[in-house]
């Protein structure tokens, strides 16, 4: 993690991008664009380096494009870059058809010379898999959410077929391969730029200094302050509405709602939901909730002794009262988590036997564990709202008096970017959550919990159960759905004994901006692209 918090640092000394900490020019940038606030800084430019934050979740549908997209409804992976694809018999080889004339971004340090090929996709995933790559160690080697799908053991090669055609070669059938290439993780860079990098030795501004083909282009970075987006002028489905798009990233000043209510910000993303009716007083502000595929959490680190003992696991279970929180945090914006699946997932299984609020099981457990004098935690708290948890240390406090109320002391202790790859780190339990890309069942399960996911670090609880990742793995390679069904059903069955994760709560994707703003897409899982958006006076 530190690797890529320098090239963040670097990327603010850099002469190209510009800035000094100044204050953004609200009424100007109405004229042409937008102000959208409510989430941090980025780590990284390259969502490929990172499993979570502003940069995959929100900038990447701006700056970059992948190879199919996930339809918002169907929750199937559709054309985008490949405008059609091919699969084998064999269900191992598939070929990707580009579309012609996709013309990469022109930026202050980079000028494309052609458009879009077969190269360029190429090379995006060959950093990713291969170790021989000459980026493939720059920002570090991590690239953790590829990594939490085991997907460098799953591709086994990427070749050009021709100019416009890519194939991919796999190590074995794999039901979720369409929907893992149609995240923003998945973003397709350019050859060109990289080639012209390297020669010159300056590898890293390829994640600093990105060149995408999406809508817009980076145009500024005031660390701690701004980011702003430019148009691109030659983007492929048409030039957008807005000609800039500015995000609010300090924390100077009012808070966010301020910002928004003061005309300092158009546009909140995941206002608290405390905030709710403020907001939706104002006639001016639109407020957009939409389902989303979500899920907050408590991980287990089970490599601690107590927190090893499935017992404990379960006794915390037990004596979380999850609709206090959904109750005092939510404000009716969340539904009770039965399962690490959300409601909208086709393997949802809700379990209202193992998933409950009882007190008087819980000390029964923690007596049978030999804890009956008490027991002593630590939990690590974040401080930023996220959709599936509109307010982390809320949360955290009640769970806080729900365990003292069963004999657990447990002391907070808030870090919102804690290292997940730091395990000398003496912390019993996060408070955290996980924003689907896709619809597939594997999207939860494998990042999270999978023997693979531990080994890198995206699987906080230290948890490897080689049942279910086997059964993981089966759901992949038969090809009915019904048979995935019940091989999902059958691993959220060992997840509900075990409890290396405790569900709590399913949140909503919620947005406000001001009125006059309109042609946002709606999606369950990130935001979608702003090349629509636009102000209707």
């Amino acid at each position: 993690m530190k690797a890529i918090i320098q090239l963040t640092l670097g990327l603010f000394s850099f002469g190209l991008l510009t800035g000094c900490g100044e204050a953004i020019d609200h009424e100007k940038i109405r004229q042409n664009g937008f102000v959208y606030c409510g989430q941090g800084g980025p780590y990284t430019f390259n969502p490929q380096l990172t499993d979570s934050g502003i940069t995959p979740e929100t900038l990447s549908p701006q700056l970059f494009d992948s190879l199919l997209t996930i339809d918002p409804d169907t929750y199937e992976p559709v054309a985008n870059l490949a405008k059609s694809w091919q699969v084998d018999e064999s269900g191992t080889v598939y070929t990707f058809n580009l579309r012609d004339n996709v013309a990469f971004q022109t930026t202050p340090w980079f000028t494309p010379s052609r458009a879009l090929n077969a190269e360029d996709v190429v090379f995006s995933f060959r950093r990713i898999l291969d170790s021989t790559n000459p980026f493939h160690y720059v920002g570090g080697g991590i690239y953790p959410w590829f990594n939490g799908i085991d997907f460098q053991n799953l591709v086994v090669d990427v070749s050009a077929v021709s100019k416009n055609q890519v194939k991919f070669v796999l190590s074995r059938p794999d039901n979720s391969f369409l929907s893992s290439i149609a995240t923003s993780h998945a973003v397709i860079h350019s050859k060109e730029y990289a080639t012209q990098l390297e020669l010159r030795d300056d590898k890293g501004m390829l994640d600093s200094h990105p060149v995408g083909t999406g809508p817009f282009y980076l145009y500024e970075y005031q660390f701690n302050d701004l980011i702003r987006l430019k148009q691109h002028k030659d983007y492929w489905k048409g030039q957008t509405k807005m000609s800039q798009v500015v995000f609010d990233i300090s924390n100077r000043g009012t808070g966010t709602l301020a910002k928004l209510l003061r005309k300092e910000c158009d546009v909140l993303s995941a206002p608290l939901s405390s905030q709710l009716p403020v907001i939706e007083s104002r006639e001016d502000i639109t407020l957009t909730a939409k389902p989303a595929m979500n899920i907050s959490f408590v991980a287990v680190n089970t490599s601690h002794p107590a927190m090893n003992d499935s017992r404990v696991r379960k006794a915390l279970n037990y004596a979380i009262n999850r609709q206090n929180i959904l109750d005092s945090v939510y404000y009716g914006t969340g539904t009770q988590a039965y399962s690490i699946l959300p409601p909208s997932s086709w393997a949802y299984q809700k379990d209202t036997t193992q998933i409950r609020y009882d007190r008087n099981y819980a000390i029964a457990l923690l007596r049978e564990a030999g804890y009956s004098k008490g027991l002593e935690l630590t939990m690590s708290v974040p401080l930023e709202p996220r959709a599936y948890n509109p307010s982390p240390r809320k949360t955290a406090e009640l769970i806080q008096a729900n365990l003292a109320d069963v004999g657990i002391t447990l002391h907070l202790l808030t870090d919102d970017r804690y290292d997940r790859t730091d395990s000398s780190a003496n912390i019993d339990l996060y408070l955290t959550g996980w924003i689907a890309n896709t619809g597939d069942p594997d999207s939860f399960f494998r990042p999270l919990l999978s023997c693979d996911s531990k080994r890198v670090g995206l699987n906080v609880s230290s948890w490897c159960n080689p049942d279910f990742d086997f059964l993981l793995d089966l759901a992949l390679e038969v090809d009915k759905k019904r048979y995935r069904l019940n091989l999902y059903r059958q691993a959220q069955n060992i997840l509900n004994e075990q409890f290396p994760v405790i569900p709590l709560n399913h949140g909503m994707q919620l947005q406000a901006q001001h009125h006059s703003l309109k042609g946002f897409k709606v999606s369950p899982f990130n935001s979608q692209p702003f090349d629509n958006v636009e102000r209707v006076k």
